[in-house]
């Protein structure tokens, strides 16, 4: 079944709209990419007005700032520690923006939208 990011067929109240019309193409949704932790996998995804997406399938290094030196550092990521998104995305180690990460320098928060952007980018914050 294809995923709509139309108007939904219910109000807030509970009572239904009325269709006006059928389901468009530029209305459909994807499933997310849900990008886990692992050997790094890129996928190329076509957009509206053939423009293009990178989806970070998979990943195991991680942009790291530090606030304190103000530097980048790419790091290896150890595991996933907290993800505000779905507590049950911690024990499946997928990574959306705002999770936890466990570094080699210490706890991060990514700041970047893997499954969009294709890139993990973290901020320490230990």
């Amino acid at each position: 079944m294809a995923l709509s990011q139309a108007r939904p067929k219910r109000k807030e109240t509970g009572g239904r709209y009325i269709a006006y019309r059928k389901k468009r193409q530029y209305e459909l949704g994807r499933e997310p990419s849900f990008t886990k932790l692992g050997k790094k996998r890129k996928q190329v995804i076509r957009t509206m007005g053939a423009n293009r997406k990178l989806r970070l399938l998979s990943a195991d290094t991680a942009n790291l700032f530090d606030p304190k030196s103000k530097s980048f550092k790419q790091v290896k990521i150890k595991t996933i520690t907290d993800n505000p998104a779905n507590r049950h995305f911690i024990r499946r180690n997928i990574m959306t923006k705002g999770s936890v990460i466990d570094t080699e320098l210490g706890k991060a928060k990514i700041t970047s939208r893997p499954g969009q952007n294709g890139v993990v980018n973290a901020v320490l914050i230990s």
